[in-house]
C-alpha cells in the first residue's frame, strides 16, 4: 500500500467506511453522483460512558501520580494538569498536595532555559513524592 492516497481516494475510503457504519457522507469529485442515503431504521442513542468513580474519594488522582512518578513522566504535558483535575473529588490533603504539585509544574515551565530550571524541576519532584506519600498514607497508593 502506498504511504500516502491521494485527496479523492481517502474520501472513497472514509466514505466506504462512514457508509458501512450508516453516516451519509458527501465527497465532491467533478465525475461523482450523488449518493443515496441508506434507510435506516431508528435505533436507540448509544450509552453515554460513564466517568470513572473517585471512590474513595482520591483515588483516581493517586493512581495518576502514581503512575506519573513510576514513569518519570511528570514533566510531560498535561500529565500534571491531568492529576491535578482528577483531584478535584479527592479529600483536603490529596487536593491540597496535588495544588501543591501544580504550582511547581507552573514554575518549572516558566523557569525552563533559566538557572532556575534544575531547582524548580526538583521541587516538582520533591511535590510529587510528598503527594505519593499522602496518597499511601491515606490508604489510596493504588496501581493496576
Amino acid at each position: 500500500m502506498p504511504r500516502s492516497l491521494s485527496a479523492f481516494t481517502l474520501c472513497v475510503l472514509i466514505a466506504g467506511s462512514l457508509l458501512a457504519a450508516g453516516t451519509v457522507v458527501g465527497c465532491s469529485s467533478p465525475s461523482a453522483e450523488p449518493v443515496p442515503a441508506p434507510l435506516a431504521s431508528p435505533s436507540p442513542a448509544p450509552a453515554a460512558s460513564a466517568a470513572p468513580v473517585d471512590e474513595p474519594p482520591g483515588a483516581i488522582a493517586c493512581d495518576k501520580a502514581v503512575r506519573a512518578v513510576s514513569e518519570a513522566s511528570l514533566m510531560n504535558p498535561g500529565v500534571v494538569a491531568d492529576i491535578t483535575a482528577a483531584s478535584g473529588t479527592a479529600d483536603a490533603p490529596v487536593a491540597d498536595a496535588a495544588q501543591t504539585l501544580s504550582t511547581a509544574y507552573t514554575r518549572a515551565v516558566a523557569a525552563h532555559g533559566t538557572d532556575a530550571e534544575p531547582d524548580a524541576v526538583a521541587a516538582v519532584s520533591a511535590a510529587a513524592a510528598e503527594l505519593v506519600a499522602i496518597c499511601g498514607d491515606s490508604g489510596l497508593e493504588t496501581v493496576g
